[in-house]
């Protein structure tokens, strides 16, 4: 089994800040990418960042300058900075990571955390 924590969300007023973080557990070979999407009540889910094994980062036009996405690999966490929050910024926030479970298969699949809540107030 796989599990994705998520932590770090909470309330906060519009130009404020909020660390995410999230760790993968579990029957774990390897990890690709892990990344970050959110969804809005009435919106689709949608990628805010997303960072390789090897620290390429991919960044939402919406997180540019704005948001910053970690690893730790040793750790098979991911971080997300988010600063000068703004009220559009509220969603829930989901974690997610590709994992090859053992050596002798091959193949990847993309998991889930539980998501946490980001309510920004203006």
């Amino acid at each position: 089994q796989v599990q994705l924590v998520e932590s770090g969300g909470g309330l906060v007023q519009a130009g404020g800040s909020l660390r995410l973080s999230c760790t993968a557990s579990g029957t774990i070979f390897s990890i690709s990418v892990m990344g970050w999407y959110r969804q809005a009540p009435g919106n689709q889910r949608e990628l805010v960042a997303s960072m390789t094994s090897s620290g390429r980062a991919t960044y939402a036009d919406s997180a540019k300058g704005r948001f910053t996405i970690s690893r730790d690999n040793a750790k098979n966490a991911v971080y997300l900075e988010m600063n000068s929050l703004k009220p559009e910024d509220t969603a829930v926030y989901y974690c997610n990571a590709d994992i090859q479970r053992t050596p002798t298969v091959p193949t990847t699949f993309r998991y889930w955390g539980q998501g946490t809540q980001v309510t920004v107030s203006s």
